[in-house]
């Protein structure tokens, strides 16, 4: 449900742009003409050099299947697009203006009944004597009618993932399952839905907004992307341990046997390892073995006893602040030669 009552600028004309399409081909199934005319758009011709015309694949698609011609106006012949911008300017004052509407699906039904109702009764601009609905009941006995089975109005575009799992399109970032990072997916959108594909694999749904510069998650996908991350941080923990005292992996391996909590056991024994230093957790962690106790509280009993019998006090763990440990930090001291390099050849 879009909470906004009102569409920035470019939110509008996207909306017009989608609804005047959708809308024009509501009127066509039943009476279209046989040659349009279109400015050279990018979604209508992808080239132009004087007459030689190259056409977007799909536009052709659709002129094919509703058998129209399409024709392009000459470059630089504002003159030949007849009232277009003048529709547009007309959409956004008589029907945007102090306009409120729950979400898209509001606006659309308002626009339409608007197109059946005000919109069909104004004058019509080439003939003050008629309406607009007149003067279209009139020409639609000379237009063709159309096949039952319009194609879907879907937007297709390219996008890559970059490190981040999103694509952006239309301003806007919908994310994906984190294993399509770095790379290319295809969107297809329509009125309502934002598909993201990989083939003919959907991997993504969301909901289309309109707005720009959201960013739109499926819980998923994050919770996803939240348990790769804390499986990826256990075993860099796990590999520390393991390189600086070997004896852990036999520990971890009798732990998991017996059911303990892996994540846990090896948060305590890095703690242990921080304290005591490799060498003395590394044979404690042999005692606990030895003795048939693969935990984290047998090997801290083993070090402690060992302390003790060396006659030294047991350990008192304190957690100091980030920023006492920083004031804390010892800085190593460097030869004094290292900065006549800053002061270049010239200054030696």
């Amino acid at each position: 449900m879009v909470e906004d009552r009102s569409l920035g600028w470019v939110a509008q004309m996207r909306w017009i742009r989608l609804y005047c399409r959708s809308f024009v081909t509501k009127a066509e199934r039943l009476s279209p003409t046989r040659i349009i005319l279109y400015d050279n758009l990018k979604s209508a011709v992808v080239e132009r050099q004087g007459p030689a015309i190259r056409f977007n694949e799909s536009f052709l698609a659709f002129t094919c299947h509703y058998r129209f011609e399409p024709r392009p106006v000459a470059v630089a012949r504002g003159n030949e697009k007849g009232r277009v911008e003048r529709s547009i300017r007309y959409i956004r004052d008589a029907f945007f203006a102090a306009r409120e509407f729950n979400d898209i699906d509001d606006l659309n039904a308002q626009a339409e009944a608007w197109c059946a109702g005000e919109a069909a009764d104004r004058r019509c601009p080439e003939d003050r004597d008629r309406t607009v609905r007149e003067v279209f009941a009139e020409e639609a006995t000379r237009l063709l009618p159309l096949p039952d089975n319009p194609p879907p109005l879907l937007e297709r575009v390219e996008v890559q993932v970059g490190k981040t799992p999103y694509v952006r399109f239309d301003l806007n970032d919908y994310s994906v399952p984190h294993t399509y990072v770095q790379r290319m997916l295809t969107v297809f959108a329509d009125q309502h839905e934002v598909r993201v594909m990989d083939g003919v694999t959907v991997v993504a749904r969301h909901r289309r907004f309109y707005d720009r510069g959201q960013q739109i998650e499926d819980v998923e996908h994050i919770k996803r992307l939240t348990e790769e991350k804390h499986a990826a941080r256990h075993h860099s923990a796990t590999d520390r341990l393991v390189k600086a005292a070997p004896a852990a992996q036999d520990l971890l391996v009798q732990a998991a046997a017996r059911g303990g909590n892996l994540g846990s056991i090896t948060a305590q024994l890095l703690r242990l390892l921080e304290s005591y230093g490799a060498a003395e957790t590394q044979e404690a962690i042999k005692e606990a073995l030895a003795r048939g106790v693969p935990h984290n509280n047998a090997v801290r009993l083993a070090l402690e006893r060992r302390r003790h019998e060396r006659g030294e006090k047991p350990l008192i763990e304190v957690e100091m602040p980030a920023h006492v440990k920083a004031r804390a930090a010892v800085i190593p001291d460097h030869d004094p030669a290292d900065y006549d390099q800053l002061r270049g050849d010239d200054n030696v």
